[in-house]
């Protein structure tokens, strides 16, 4: 008899707690080998495809394309092993509770694969199934704790679910532990003043998700007030919320979830937590190009102007460390970095992303140059991991690429600062006293006015534009 396993939504690092089932890669019947990619799902932070631990034949897919997850949700079974009497593979909803105690199944483990994501090691195999018969008595509890899938996708069409096995929530009972596993659903419910335990979730099992929490929100703004408590999942809407307008001619409506839904929250957060503050420079970046092109000229890989700015970015941040900062609220302290791990940000087909230049103070400007064309193609690929996405302790933002002379930019939280660099395009320009053409760049720095004085940011600003006005100050430094 095939053994049937079940392929649970892995953790994907970072502190991920949920993802999005953009493509499924298999069907149903589909033999799939051990570490294939069998979905591509997206998390807040990046594209990623699944692969599974398990060799057999897909019996049953959960969720279908758009559904959202929390991480440890199943997303298929597998029957690994010897068909089943009747040759095929049993059904992921005629799945029983383990054969043994020790989840191993009377057959042992079986082998699984090594080479996986974080938090789903495949030493020993899951639980062995057996099947039910329609006639048995009412299924048996999980013998894991871990949520119920939604609908199982059959053939690209969901079946009915079975009614959860546990009891209603009744709003303002507390009756257990709110069914939250997301660090972020809570503090964001925290923050409006939503009491969790007054809700339902539209998750497996009744799973809270953070898209419950932000419907509640906008049913509370509708109704003017600033915080409330609901006891309706976000797919059912109360008498007084106003009807949506998606059908209304004219009106699109557009999730905000995923990559898009990550860079409002973190904006959001920025505005709201970071007492920020620009200030900006016009800079003749003539010479600052007359070296690059020199540089190129020479020989070998070309150099290219984010470099040039980046490795004058980390001599100016060793010159003002309080800038390559954060600020810890809890503690009530800046918390300086000795490395500096350079942000930059990079427009995709799917939003705005900020992949990380690790210990770019240690690079020089042909290693940076190489790190940010492979950051770049990744992230119009989607192929960042979330550890190219974190850990940034600065930021450089050359907006000047969209063909804009200036802006002032959004702190990338929980920075402390960020560089933003204009087009450099042929301006009047005074120069040794007369008027000429030169090669005109606009410089302006967003910084956490708790970390530093207007003195510290200005001494940076003018440094960075000493540098770009004269290259050959950088090399003082060096």
């Amino acid at each position: 008899m095939a053994q049937v396993l079940e392929f649970k939504l892995p953790d994907l690092g970072e502190g991920l707690t949920e993802a999005e089932i953009v493509r499924w890669l298999v069907e149903v019947g589909d033999v799939v080998a051990v570490d294939q990619p069998v979905v591509e799902v997206e998390t807040a932070k990046a594209m990623v495809d699944v692969p599974c631990p398990y060799g057999g034949v897909v019996t049953a897919r959960f969720g279908a394309e758009g559904t959202e997850l929390p991480v440890g949700a199943p997303l298929l079974t597998v029957a690994v092993g010897e068909p089943a009497e009747d040759g095929q593979a049993g059904p992921a909803d005629e799945a029983g509770p383990a054969d043994s105690a020790d989840g191993r199944g009377r057959s042992g483990a079986t082998e699984g694969s090594g080479n996986v994501l974080v938090g789903y090691g495949t030493s020993e195999a899951p639980a062995r199934r057996r099947r039910v018969r329609p006639s048995d008595a009412a299924p048996a509890k999980a013998a894991t704790p871990a949520a119920p899938p939604a609908a199982p996708v059959a053939n690209g069409h969901p079946r009915a679910a079975e009614p959860a096995a546990v009891p209603a929530r009744t709003p303002g009972a507390v009756d257990g532990p709110v069914p939250v596993i997301s660090p972020l659903v809570r503090r964001l419910a925290r923050q409006n003043g939503l009491d969790l335990r007054e809700m339902a979730g539209s998750g497996p099992e009744g799973l809270i998700l953070r898209a419950d929490v932000e419907y509640a929100l906008r049913a509370a703004a509708a109704q003017g007030r600033t915080g409330t408590t609901t006891g309706e999942p976000r797919t059912q809407r109360t008498t007084d919320a106003p009807a949506p307008a998606a059908g209304t001619p004219g009106v699109t409506r557009v999730p905000l979830k995923g990559i898009r839904g990550t860079v409002a929250d973190k904006l959001s957060r920025s505005r709201t937590e970071i007492p920020d503050a620009t200030c900006w420079v016009d800079a003749d970046a003539t010479e600052l190009m007359r070296t690059r092109a020199a540089m190129n000229a020479a020989g070998g890989p070309k150099i290219s102007v984010l470099a040039l700015l980046a490795r004058i970015c980390t001599a100016a941040l060793a010159r003002f460390p309080e800038l390559n900062s954060s600020v810890d609220t809890g503690a009530r302290e800046i918390v300086q970095y000795a490395d500096v791990h350079l942000g930059f940000a990079a427009q995709t087909d799917r939003g705005l992303v900020v992949p990380v230049v690790r210990d770019a103070h240690t690079r020089d400007a042909e290693s940076l140059t190489a790190e940010f064309a492979r950051l770049t193609e990744a992230a119009r690929a989607g192929t960042l991991t979330p550890a190219d996405l974190t850990g940034g302790t600065f930021t450089l933002n050359n907006y000047g690429v969209f063909g804009v002379d200036g802006s002032t930019p959004i702190v990338n939280h929980p920075e402390a600062a960020m560089l933003g660099v204009g087009r450099i395009v042929p301006k009047p320009w005074v120069h040794e006293g007369e008027l000429a053409v030169r090669q005109v760049v606009q410089l302006s720095l967003t910084f956490d006015h708790r970390v530093c004085d207007g003195g510290t940011a200005g001494g940076f600003l003018r440094y960075v534009a000493n540098c770009v006005e004269q290259p050959a100050v950088l090399l003082r430094t060096l």
